[in-house]
């Protein structure tokens, strides 16, 4: 394999484990920072409204893991397409993911895809029935 060609591979690879890296550390943040107002919220005697601050960092963590994983799926489009070139073409480095943007799902469609449902989803679900709990007491 050419040399230039494993180079290249070896820097999307690299871009990839960042965006894996980056979708970890937000789950674990918004778990944090949800338990955090929610000890916070419970020394206030549960008032709704510190519980409902969470639905805000939930949504937009949400929203940028969406974008992470976007990213991760656009990269690994370009690992591929750079994978499969021939031993006699000229390897330009390029990083850039544009042309495999039409190919690929949306950022918006991404978000709500399954991986990122099945952990977000329980998450609000939690929020926004301890707000109901909270606004009745």
């Amino acid at each position: 394999m050419n040399e230039n060609k494993l180079k290249h591979l070896e820097f999307i690879q690299g871009v990839i484990n960042r965006m894996g890296q980056n979708s970890f550390l937000l789950k674990g943040w918004a778990v944090t920072l949800v338990a955090g107002l929610f000890v916070f919220a419970n020394t206030q005697d549960m008032d709704y409204r510190y519980i409902s601050i969470a639905l805000i960092p939930t949504i937009f963590f949400w929203l940028l893991d969406g974008y992470f994983l976007w990213q991760e799926k656009l990269f690994r489009k370009l690992y591929d397409h750079v994978r499969k070139k021939g031993e006699g073409v000229v390897i330009d480095f390029s990083m850039n993911v544009k042309p495999f943007q039409p190919v690929t799902s949306s950022w918006i469609s991404i978000c709500f895809s399954t991986t990122l449902s099945l952990f977000y989803l329980p998450i609000i679900a939690i929020i926004i029935i301890t707000m109901v709990f909270a606004c009745k007491y």
